[in-house]
């Protein structure tokens, strides 16, 4: 009972807080309501299931659900424009391993093309995960400077760039604590003025790149136009999973240019990292594609856009330094008191060009107007 007791209060707290943690790019309005109850009722439950290696290949394990992952990486692909017949990927555990896949994919591609070990160039805004990622890969990496919109400043690229070595960018669409979106077209103008051996673009699109393909600007993420080679989006932030999970998705070519990684045990080949992977995950996404659908995910984008605007208006009306990025719904600000940070789980910074001191919120599909202006109120106690 003790046990049942403290979870329960557990459960409680969590309840009481979700409505105002509004710092950090987690819908706390998971689409997966009903998921949990099918999941019991079909009793799924009650048996280990694991998706392991590459959906695409050989199945390697007899319990799995590679059949609906490979139709969730189909579904997806289309909106980011790979093109027809060349859809690869899979679901990830996060955001940061699909960088971690993005980084080691385009490294490995690289040193096959060239027999050299690429240049990794990455944005001082960017994600810390692409530095660790690097790091753990003992790559090369050179941290870009930004500009004033918090994007990779494509002088300072330019500075950096070694063209006698493979490039790897990895861009940030939606960058850390900013929000800012790198411009992949100025950065595209300096390899071609460059020209470095081989290059591999990868899209850090955790963030922003769940939402941005049910919007206007959804050709910023678009493979065929904007001419990268893979992208990592996160499941639990905008499209609304209820657990850490996310998307890699690239083309075969990508694939095929990998180690094979023969593991006689599996009778496969095996060119992810990874090898268990979470099979509810895959299913997770089926069910929000499903229920959810592209129309349901333009109005929540569309929603939480327009919120981020009423946000940005309320600090205008009070006269609080406040900006956010093009595309974005991150809005940063002047440091609030550390009773309202709290309250509202707020995710701090510092940058000398906005003042120094700041803290942010990332306007999610829970973040409704209620809770702005509550938030407002709060800040203009004394």
């Amino acid at each position: 009972m003790e046990v049942e007791e403290r979870l329960v209060n557990l459960v409680k707290d969590c309840y009481n807080r979700v409505d105002y943690c509004i710092g950090y790019p987690v819908c706390q309005y998971p689409n997966i309501s009903g998921f949990g109850e099918w999941y019991a009722k079909t009793g799924l439950c009650d048996i280990a299931t694991n998706n392991a290696g590459n959906p695409f290949g050989e199945e390697q394990l007899l319990l799995n659900t590679s059949m609906i992952e490979r139709d969730v990486i189909k579904t997806f692909a289309p909106l980011y424009g790979v093109p027809k017949g060349q859809e690869w990927g899979f679901v990830t555990n996060s955001g940061t391993d699909g960088n971690m896949h993005g980084i080691y994919f385009g490294a490995k591609k690289l040193q096959k093309a060239t027999g050299m070990l690429p240049v990794v160039y990455v944005s001082k805004e960017a994600h810390y995960s692409s530095y660790r990622i690097c790091d753990v890969q003992n790559l090369e990496t050179r941290l870009i400077d930004y500009d004033e919109y918090g994007r990779m400043d494509p002088e300072s690229f330019r500075e950096n760039l070694d063209p006698s070595k493979p490039a790897l960018i990895v861009f940030a669409i939606g960058s850390t604590f900013m929000g800012a979106t790198d411009d992949q077209d100025a950065i595209q103008k300096v390899l071609e003025e460059k020209k470095p051996i081989a290059v591999y673009k990868h899209l850090d699109a955790a963030l922003f790149g769940g939402y941005l393909p049910f919007t206007e600007y959804k050709d910023i993420v678009n493979m065929e136009k904007r001419g990268y080679d893979s992208i990592a989006i996160s499941g639990h932030k905008f499209l609304g999973i209820d657990e850490p999970c996310g998307l890699f998705i690239s083309r075969k070519e990508i694939l095929e240019a990998q180690n094979e990684f023969k593991v006689a045990y599996l009778n496969s080949d095996m060119p992810l990292i990874s090898c268990s992977r979470s099979a509810l995950a895959p299913l997770k996404f089926y069910w929000i594609l499903n229920n959810i659908g592209i129309e349901g995910f333009e109005k929540e984008a569309q929603l939480m856009l327009d919120n981020t605007n009423y946000l940005q208006a309320r600090f205008d009306e009070i006269g609080w330094p406040a900006w956010h990025m093009p595309y974005s719904n991150t809005v940063f600000f002047k440091r609030v008191p550390e009773w309202v940070r709290q309250k509202y789980c707020l995710a701090n910074g510092f940058i000398p060009e906005y003042g120094g001191e700041l803290s942010h919120i990332v306007v999610m599909q829970h973040v409704k107007k209620s809770i702005i202006d509550e938030f407002i109120s709060d800040i203009q106690k004394k």
